[in-house]
């Protein structure tokens, strides 16, 4: 097995970067969900409501954090002052950010078309993942719940046969917005790896990923138009455990080292959990 792709997404629920490597550290992949949009009161803001954020790109400048839309000129935001700060949310996350400027955050807003703020995970904010899963104090940015994301090709092959089978259609990988894709041959084996190792670098696979109305949206235009892969999660992926409630695509990863990983990186299994998880009994047909 072998690392297929490598994502980046470094404003929440923007468009993804693809990345030919990438340094691990505790947050996990560097640049990683680093900005955020929140509505005024510093609640955040995702495609689930917002499915225009998809049309969001972003383009990393040494000394800017440069927005692109298609039809649009470009808002070059420059860094921001470490004072000037607001609490936000993030589920069930406190975070203290720093935020944007006023020029950007009114541009940004007209783009989107209600107010909102972009913040910024810098060095003064901190969160932590859930210890129940993650174990200790893991540090981590704006991610939804955990440091780094893994699929496999292997579980997108049969999740789309599972769909062609009822004339459903396809989706891609980007509907699952992973960190790390690695290419295997057999279904859903993730399911039974308790850690992984890439490069020298151990990740702990500590809890399934439930899916929600983002999978259901083309990720560059926020489109509901196209095919919906959660009518085959729903036959083949519900959770059975109600620790984790929905249908599931992906595992969250921890990392327990630092180091560089690649695309072509071997990708070594180095515990299991030999149970699995628990899935509902398939419905017929």
């Amino acid at each position: 097995m072998r690392v297929s792709d490598l994502f980046i997404y470094p404003l929440k629920s923007a468009r993804a970067i693809a990345i030919p490597f990438s340094a691990v550290d505790a947050f996990g992949l560097p640049g990683d969900r680093r900005a955020m949009v929140t509505d005024p009161d510093g609640h955040f803001i995702t495609q689930r409501e917002l499915p225009a954020l998809a049309r969001l790109e972003v383009r990393p400048e040494p000394e800017a954090f440069r927005l692109a839309m298609t039809g649009k000129p470009d808002i070059a935001v420059p860094p921001p002052q470490p004072d000037r700060r607001m609490d936000v949310v993030v589920w069930k996350s406190l975070v203290n950010a720093a935020v944007a400027d006023d020029e950007s955050n009114a541009r940004l807003s007209e783009w989107l078309g209600r107010d909102v703020k972009l913040v910024f995970f810098d060095s003064q904010a901190q969160r932590i993942a859930n210890p129940e899963w993650a174990g200790g104090e893991t540090p981590m940015t704006f991610a939804d719940g955990y440091q780094i994301l893994v699929t496999t090709t292997g579980s997108l092959k049969a999740l789309n046969a599972n769909l062609a089978s009822h004339a459903e259609g396809s989706v891609g990988m980007e509907r699952f917005r992973p960190n790390i894709v690695i290419d295997t041959d057999e279904a859903w084996p993730e399911d039974r790896w308790a850690a992984i190792e890439i490069s020298g670098i151990r990740l702990d696979l500590v809890k399934p990923c439930a899916r929600c109305i983002m999978t259901t949206q083309d990720q560059l235009t926020g489109s509901r138009e196209v095919p919906n892969p959660m009518p085959a999660m729903g036959r083949i992926r519900m959770s059975a455990d109600r620790r984790v409630r929905g249908a599931i695509f992906g595992w969250n990863a921890v990392p327990r080292s630092t180091g560089r990983i690649a695309i072509g990186d071997a990708v070594t299994i180095i515990e299991e959990r030999p149970e699995g998880w628990a899935f509902k009994l398939r419905a017929a047909g």
